[in-house]
């Protein structure tokens, strides 16, 4: 399969030809991109939300009125569901969201994803992320030059010092070294630029198995 290189400053490119690159024939693969992509959201979920039942609400241990005579509604505490200020019903406690996927499942959906973003060549290559200083503005206008619009993931492995402090201020713009990179990483940018030395990462890490 043929990616496009960049230059380092990004403005000349060429086609060059990756044959470790993954490919699939027909729906092979979507369904485990999928489980993992729920996976992964349910994984980064904190799961703390709590609300207090009517019995941990602090307060109306007293009978608001008496039974009867008062041509009001009877009621037992101020503390109750209908009043407000009172007891939530059947409201959300902690939690565990998180999901299990096996191994096989892991490996499958990211070649799938990377298959997919690949062949519609959503995931173009830089020979490395480098520039003279470490200015946020260059590294934009390099980035400018490969994907002048939408949500940009950059992947190196792993990023300098330097080229972080000088990307991550734009807002556009997202980092992940090729070691962390997944399934949902690929699945939800506009445009991926990968470099040459994550990119050998990457083809390694699918054909040895290991996602």
């Amino acid at each position: 399969m043929k990616l496009t290189v960049f230059s380092s400053d990004g403005t000349t490119s060429s086609e060059q030809e990756f044959a470790g690159l993954p490919t699939f024939e027909g729906d092979k693969g979507l369904q485990a991109v999928k489980e993992v992509i729920v996976a992964i959201n349910a994984n980064n979920r904190q799961g703390t939300h709590s609300t207090k039942t009517r019995g941990e609400v602090r307060g109306g241990g007293k009978k608001p009125w008496r039974q009867k005579g008062t041509g009001r509604a009877r009621a037992g505490s101020i503390r109750s569901p209908l009043w407000s200020g009172g007891g939530v019903v059947f409201g959300p406690k902690p939690r565990d969201y998180s999901k299990k996927i096996n191994d096989k499942v892991k490996s499958l959906a990211f070649s799938r994803a990377l298959f997919d973003r690949a062949s519609a060549g959503e995931i173009a290559v830089i020979e490395q992320f480098s520039v003279p200083q470490p200015k946020t503005k260059l590294v934009d206008v390099i980035v400018g030059r490969i994907a002048p619009k939408g949500k940009i993931l950059l992947v190196d492995a792993p990023h300098t010092a330097e080229h972080a402090r000088a990307a991550r201020n734009i807002e556009r713009v997202s980092l992940q070294d090729a070691s962390k990179l997944n399934t949902l990483d690929l699945a939800q940018y506009k445009k991926i630029i990968v470099s040459t030395k994550a990119l050998d990462a990457i083809l390694a890490r699918v054909n040895g198995g290991k996602n």
